[in-house]
């Protein structure tokens, strides 16, 4: 028999491992262009230019450029607008935030030996937030025929009654606590061989909300050694700390009483599910790369990063409250709601590696332009222990392929004044290039040097479209999405 699932002080439990999406990989694999000013104004088309140090995030070579110590911090403002489609109902929602978002050094050593070929070294430390994870989207609509009570069925099929019934939440598998959410929420009803059926009304046509609110960031501390040998060759190596924090709040609602043709005083009325996760860990990776001058005006730039081996950790709290007059007493409202934060066990991702082959011609002193190539195999990620994550890996390969990315960047001096401008397009990381779509962005930009300090000013515009589901099985519906993305970034830099 279903029961009444009472409210209780918060304790902490823990449980088996948690199912791992394709889109919680990309969110460590997907790096925005974030850094100083002047990197963001050319969008990140740095790898065969250096002197910059969120250069550094594409060719570690690039240290070695600067002629002497030096020193910048960068505050940007980070604006998000999602156009939401959910069959047919446009809605928008926004978030807007500041953050610091660069701040580094680097010191160079220059060799007084005249017979030797190596001119100087550089040692560098840069912090560049790498993903900034603030966010809210929010969808509305009606939906003609699926509703979220397909989701806990989905996870309870195959699942003895008794196992919902005669087991406390905290010691289910995961997709045992699904399954117990809807049965104890009185959203799906068993019935023969163990299976079970949605308790909504069949009638379809669902008025649905779905939001979500995200809060947090993905950061990188490269740790530089780079040297300069005959005056043409640049060489250099980072190793890269990663660190990440981030909570994701879900709410969807479903509400039958404003759908066409619901009887409102018999069966479920409404309902909704909410769900908070929190994710942090830590990673490593490493950066090789080398810069070339063919000419005093003509550079050439080839870098490699490794894959990032992140370990990670999941914390999750979910609820699910609904409303049926006719289910039983507490007049209708249902609370399956264990008011448990799980813990689930470290696991660990691999990020894919990548290429990036530059080039650049400089003009004098009056400007430059420089177009960077960039390769990476998206279906590489793993999620690791392998044998805990057969079908999320086996997904990842299915789903993801290789994306070409290109940047382009320009600029223009004007005595002690630089105009800058770039663009950049990166490929879907989906073979189907409609789960995320292509990414188009501009940027523009301009700075002064004052001579020991320098001050840049950029801003960036970016557009992506996608169509991601709600949830992950069961009910898979999901709004068309186009986001997009206005940064304003002001860095000061000054020589040591």
């Amino acid at each position: 028999m279903k029961k009444i699932i009472p409210l209780f002080l918060a304790v902490l439990s823990f449980t088996s491992i948690k199912a791992q999406q394709v889109s919680d990989a990309l969110q460590y694999a997907q790096d925005d262009i974030t850094g100083s000013a002047r990197y963001r104004a050319m969008s990140g088309a740095f790898g065969a230019l250096g002197g910059d140090l969120s250069a550094l995030n594409v060719n570690p070579a690039g240290s070695a450029v600067f002629i002497s110590n030096f020193a910048s911090v960068t505050l940007s403002n980070f604006n998000q607008k999602n156009k939401s489609n959910y069959f047919g109902s446009q809605t928008e929602g926004s978030d807007n935030s500041f953050d610091l978002n660069q701040l580094g050094a680097v010191w160079v050593f220059k060799n007084y030996d005249a017979n030797s070929k190596w001119g100087k070294f550089s040692l560098a430390v840069n912090y560049d937030k790498t993903n900034n994870y603030n966010n809210s989207v929010y969808s509305q609509g009606y939906n003609p025929s699926n509703s979220v009570a397909n989701y806990f069925s989905s996870y309870a099929n195959g699942i003895p009654e008794n196992v919902l019934t005669g087991n406390a939440y905290e010691f289910l598998t995961y997709n045992e606590q699904q399954a117990f959410l809807g049965y104890n929420g009185y959203l799906i009803n068993p019935a023969a061989g163990n299976q079970y059926v949605s308790a909504v009304n069949p009638n379809g046509n669902y008025y649905q909300e779905n939001s979500i609110e995200s809060r947090g960031y993905n950061g990188k501390l490269a740790f530089n050694l780079a040297t300069e040998y005959d005056k043409r060759f640049y060489f250099g190596l980072n190793l890269n700390a990663h660190f990440s924090d981030f909570t994701t709040v879900s709410s969807f609602y479903e509400d039958y009483l404003d759908s066409p043709g619901t009887n409102s005083t018999t069966g479920v009325q409404s309902s909704r599910f909410t769900n908070q996760l929190y994710t942090y860990g830590n990673g490593f990776s490493f950066q090789l790369g080398a810069i070339a001058k063919v000419t005093n005006e003509f550079r050439v730039g080839l870098a490699y990063e490794s894959p990032t081996w992140y370990n990670l950790n999941d914390e999750l709290k979910q609820e699910l409250s609904v409303n049926c007059p006719d289910c039983g007493t507490n007049n209708g409202n249902f609370f399956a709601d264990p008011n448990l934060v799980i813990f689930y066990p470290t696991y660990k991702l691999q990020t894919p590696s990548k290429y990036t082959g530059s080039l650049a011609y400089i003009f004098g002193t009056s400007g430059l332009l420089s177009v960077d190539y960039i390769l990476r195999d998206y279906s590489s990620m793993k999620f690791r222990p392998a044998n805990e994550f057969t079908q999320s890996n086996a997904a990842i390969a299915s789903a993801l392929a290789v994306s070409n990315e290109v940047r382009i960047g320009a600029e223009y001096r004007i005595k002690q004044w630089s105009l800058r401008g770039g663009y950049r397009f990166e490929e879907s990381p989906y073979k189907n290039n409609s789960t995320i779509g292509n990414l188009n962005s501009i940027s523009g930009g301009l700075g002064y040097n004052f001579g020991d300090i320098k001050l840049d000013m950029a801003y960036t515009y970016a557009k992506r479209e996608n169509n991601q589901s709600f949830f992950s099985q069961g009910f898979t519906d999901g709004a068309a999405i186009d986001n997009v993305q206005n940064n304003v970034t002001l860095t000061l830099g000054f020589e040591l």
